[in-house]
């Protein structure tokens, strides 16, 4: 009989599998189109199409996933992550490049916050008791996270294969779409062996009728607000700006920047099991906030920066501390609302963050060309500390079950 380790595992191996994908595309994306003659603007829009995509995709799951199967729903996302991964491949055109990362939901941030992501967040905490639900959200962000790390050091593929093989670098660009693809094959048939017990339970079925109730829906709209405001900071920070940004600022190449954004997901991972574990000793929401405000300014620090190494070690330091809200941020959406709440609780706060990260990667790249060329690492920076100040003062009296009831450490 399958058991509920058995689900965890495939939604941690579906998880690596898309971040692999997720890291590799957030540093190359802005690359591969400025190497086709896309300027910084072209650039900007075309991460926000990809992030449009993603919204409109967490829209529907959020509406409709429970109702039609998380799994099925799971499965149909893959597969248009696969068309996504084969159009850029074949797309040479501008428009039906704008066009394949809409429907492919190719996802330039760097880091998964997709649609799938969505449904297997509010899964999650089905399959564990309460006390390990955060513990839970760290392993699992820690497997997305080193899928991310491989990722970007899957950046510096399209140069190898050249070094590699008598392949044109057009010609790399075009294996390595085509092996983004595979990952998603690999995906969609994983989630076919996942059991039941990923959706919703039989007896909580007809309350998915009523989304959320009064008292949760005041918490979710509201959280959902601030963190739209911390997404608008953050979509001036794809890994693609980013990557594009220290590849203009101090001429680095593919290869090079897949290393530091390896550097970067390893770091992303290791800080989850710290967030857990600090979690337990300050609360979720001290968490949050605590370790994400001085990530924000070692990030306005990086442009100021006068050499790569003193920017490079800026950008990591921000990069050690900004995703340790990330577990505790979900675990404590999911433990302020009703377990058949959990996937609408989750679209609507992811879907809050991909919309305005959609608008702010297209404002990102006029920023860049226009003001100065550093200004979304800046803006986007100052946005995310007045996000963390905000969230304090309204949530900081909510608190989730498990700290009032001051359970023991489960850590282990």
């Amino acid at each position: 009989m399958q058991t509920a380790k058995t689900d965890l595992g495939v939604l941690c191996i579906t998880g690596f599998l898309r971040s692999i994908a997720t890291g590799m595309v957030g540093v190359i994306l802005g690359i591969f189109l400025f190497r086709h003659g896309a300027d910084s603007i072209e650039i900007g829009v075309a991460t926000a199409a990809g992030l449009a995509g993603a919204a409109l995709a967490t829209a529907v799951v959020t509406i409709a996933a429970d109702r039609q199967g998380r799994r099925r729903s799971l499965t149909l996302l893959s597969l248009l992550w696969v068309l996504g991964g084969i159009g850029l491949a074949y797309a040479h055109a501008y428009w039906l490049v704008l066009v394949v990362a809409f429907v492919g939901m190719v996802n330039a941030m760097g880091t998964d916050r997709s649609a799938a992501y969505v449904l297997e967040q509010a899964a999650l905490p089905g399959l564990v008791r309460p006390e390990r639900r955060t513990w839970t959200f760290a392993w699992y962000h820690l497997a997305l996270d080193g899928g991310g790390a491989l990722g970007a050091l899957g950046a510096g593929l399209p140069i190898a294969l050249t070094k590699w093989s008598s392949l044109d670098l057009d010609h790399a660009y075009r294996d390595v779409w085509l092996g983004y693809a595979a990952l998603g094959i690999a995906s969609a048939t994983l989630y076919r062996l996942a059991s039941d017990r990923l959706e919703v339970p039989t007896a909580e079925q007809p309350q998915l009728r009523q989304p959320l109730s009064e008292e949760s829906k005041g918490r979710v709209y509201r959280i959902a607000a601030l963190f739209a405001i911390d997404s608008f900071g953050g979509g001036f920070l794809t890994d693609a700006v980013v990557a594009y940004w220290f590849f203009r600022r101090f001429g680095l190449g593919e290869q090079q920047l897949g290393i530091l954004f390896f550097a970067v997901h390893v770091l992303n991972a290791l800080s989850h099991l710290g967030a857990a574990w600090l979690a337990k000793r300050i609360g979720l929401l001290r968490t949050m906030v605590f370790t994400h405000l001085p990530s924000s300014i070692f990030l306005i620090a990086v442009p100021f920066a006068p050499s790569f190494r003193l920017a490079a070690a800026l950008f990591l330091a921000r990069e050690s501390l900004v995703e340790m809200d990330v577990p505790t941020r979900q675990s404590y959406v999911s433990a302020i609302v009703r377990p058949h709440e959990r996937t609408f609780a989750a679209g609507v706060t992811n879907l809050s963050r991909n919309v305005f990260w959609a608008i702010a990667a297209a404002i990102g790249g006029v920023l860049m060309q226009n003001v100065a060329f550093a200004a979304p690492l800046v803006a986007g920076g100052g946005l995310k500390i007045g996000y963390d100040l905000l969230l304090y003062r309204k949530f900081r009296n909510i608190k989730p079950p498990e700290e009032s009831a001051a359970p023991e450490d489960q850590s282990s």
